[in-house]
């Protein structure tokens, strides 16, 4: 019993290293990259991109962690989530990714980079409505409810 339960655990474990522990170290030597890399100024603004870039990627990662397993590539309903940054945003995650895309913009100050939110806002708007749809047909007025105390 103990060494099935120790091994769920593990399991569990590992999952969250994959799922959560190993992007968010990718992500971070990837903004390390950018940060030192010779695109761009290297001036204040590079600094304050840097901080706008760390605060969505520590957003991404708290609401990524908040969700657990209910996080899913493809919109489904396993679980109506409610607390931590989802008590007051819907779509912690793609708030969080855009200010993280924003911040890397400011860093690096090159028009290209600039192409990235005009992509990426429709993109995440369609799939926020997307997910919406599931939500709404699997909790119904629980989540009308939440959409009506939350923001986007």
């Amino acid at each position: 019993m103990a060494s099935a339960r120790a091994s769920s655990i593990d399991s569990v474990d590992r999952g969250t290293l994959r799922r959560v522990w190993l992007p968010l170290v990718v992500a971070s030597v990837a903004l390390g990259f950018f940060f030192v890399s010779p695109i761009g100024p290297r001036d204040g603004l590079r600094w304050v991109g840097l901080g706008l870039a760390v605060a969505g990627l520590s957003g991404v990662m708290f609401s990524r962690l908040t969700l657990g397993r209910s996080f899913s590539i493809v919109p489904k309903a396993t679980e109506l989530v409610t607390r931590g940054p989802y008590s007051r945003i819907r779509n912690p995650i793609y708030v969080s990714g855009l200010l993280s895309i924003l911040g890397i913009c400011v860093m690096v100050r090159r028009p290209l980079f600039w192409f990235l939110p005009v992509v990426v806002v429709p993109l995440q708007i369609v799939r926020a409505r997307r997910e919406t749809r599931v939500l709404e047909e699997k909790f119904g007025d629980a989540y009308r409810d939440y959409r009506e105390r939350t923001w986007f």
